[in-house]
């Protein structure tokens, strides 16, 4: 039997990803059509013997998850269960305090997941892998190749290229290490619970040194530093290399973060590739009376699109979007009840639930990717704000609600909601 666990981190995470996480928590934002976390679930859902997914996070349960997880439930016919932390525990701190609820009915093995990532998950192969090469690891890191430059912002892994065992891991490091990097997709084995609990322990015993060498101060917080945040990447695999408990399993499918709105562009541009080999059914269709489609492209089947419209490639029409006359969309997001009026233009961007885009108005994005036609292309998505904080050129943003009048252009820009544009907008922030 075998488990896996989601963790979704909490309100304070993800804020690069507003203004779109204002209305939704992150791991609810639909890519391709359906929620990140749905295709993290539905990719569990197909290994054998996988009885029940654990969702980790400290966000408050409400209707939008709880309606998410039932819904799962009932397509899925898997048990799926939420679970609260009482703050953030870090990346290993949830598994850890949720032990219990994990190893209840005996898992030989669980995954571990995190919402943040998008892919083509090879989890069957990672068992596979795992009883056929490492019977006796604690733990298997899914691992794929970067560039040397975008490798030194993820954990970096120095493997044995004959057996893959990690003998060495850096998290974030200053220097090259190495092209392999840590996909965030894990499989563990009960026994990763022995490494957890000698790091909580430790925990408990820095934290009581600590309170007791400042505990004279004025106003000392004893809850400082928490003693139950544990963190897979540093307290975790940087022991565990070279003890020939870690692997790595390297695969070279579509993989990717989801850190800013730009990477759900591209996100979405790449399942809705995979759709093709896995739900074609999925995939928007030319036929008579049907608008011109260019590539791949997801319409909702409460979507009311003109026939008239031309859309694609890499676009996905939410539920209850109207898309007018002579409309134009290409590599773009269009959320839930969004109104897109007659020949209006909406290129590289996301339009935000319930927001209107007047007719004959151009919405377009400049984002930095040099092989857009290229599938799974090794590609740095830029982050929305430079390190001095300035605007990036990239994907246009249009918050919910949002009003842009008719014959005017939005370029490089984010809306926060509910606003009425008067005008044009270049490089801006609309707050």
């Amino acid at each position: 039997m075998l488990k896996a666990i989601i963790l979704v981190g909490g309100p304070m995470k993800g804020t690069r990803f507003r203004p779109l996480s204002l209305e939704l928590p992150k791991p609810l934002f639909p890519v391709a059509g359906f929620p990140i976390i749905y295709h993290h679930i539905e990719a569990c859902s197909q290994v054998p013997g996988l009885r029940e997914i654990l969702v980790i996070g400290f966000y408050q349960p409400n209707e939008a998850l709880n309606r998410f997880i039932s819904q799962s439930q009932q397509e899925f016919q898997i048990q799926i269960r939420y679970l609260q932390e009482y703050t953030a525990l870090g990346t290993a701190g949830g598994i850890y305090h949720f032990r219990d609820q994990i190893l209840t009915g005996s898992p030989e093995m669980f995954f571990v997941m995190n919402a943040d990532v998008c892919g083509d998950f090879p989890l069957c192969e990672m068992v596979q892998f795992h009883k056929d090469k490492c019977p006796d690891a604690s733990g298997i890191i899914l691992g794929t190749e970067a560039t040397r430059q975008q490798s030194q912002n993820y954990g970096c892994i120095v493997e044995n290229k004959d057996t893959h065992e990690i003998l060495h891991y850096v998290e974030k490091p200053e220097t090259f290490v190495s092209p392999l990097i840590n996909c965030g997709i894990y499989l563990f084995t009960p026994e990763i619970f022995s490494t957890l609990e000698v790091t909580f322990k430790k925990n408990l015993e820095d934290n009581y040194n600590y309170c007791d060498q400042n505990c004279h101060i004025p106003g000392f917080d004893f809850q400082t530093p928490s003693k139950e945040v544990i963190r897979l990447e540093q307290d975790i695999f940087i022991p565990l290399a070279n003890t020939k408990q870690l692997f790595v399993f390297p695969t070279t499918r579509f993989w990717s973060q989801i850190k800013s709105a730009g990477a759900a562009v591209y996100a979405n541009r790449h399942y809705l590739t995979i759709y093709q080999r896995t739900h074609p059914e999925r995939l928007a269709k030319n036929g008579e009376g049907q608008p011109r489609i260019i590539g791949d492209v997801f319409i909702h089947p409460t979507a009311s699109v003109h026939p008239t419209a031309v859309l694609g490639p890499n676009v996905t029409i939410g539920r209850n979007v109207t898309v007018g006359e002579g409309v134009r969309v290409r590599e773009t997001i269009v959320l839930e009840g969004a109104t897109l009026q007659a020949h209006c233009c909406i290129l590289h961007s996301i339009v935000g639930w319930h927001s209107t885009v007047g007719v004959w108005t151009r919405v377009e994005g400049t984002p930095n990717d040099p092989n857009p036609n290229k599938p799974f292309a090794k590609l740095e998505i830029p982050c929305m704000f430079s390190s001095d904080g300035r605007l990036n050129p990239s994907i246009t943003v249009i918050g919910s609600n949002v009003q842009v009048p008719s014959e005017v252009i939005i370029l490089n820009s984010i809306v926060l909601p509910h606003k009425d544009l008067n005008g044009c907008y270049k490089n801006q922030i609309i707050l």
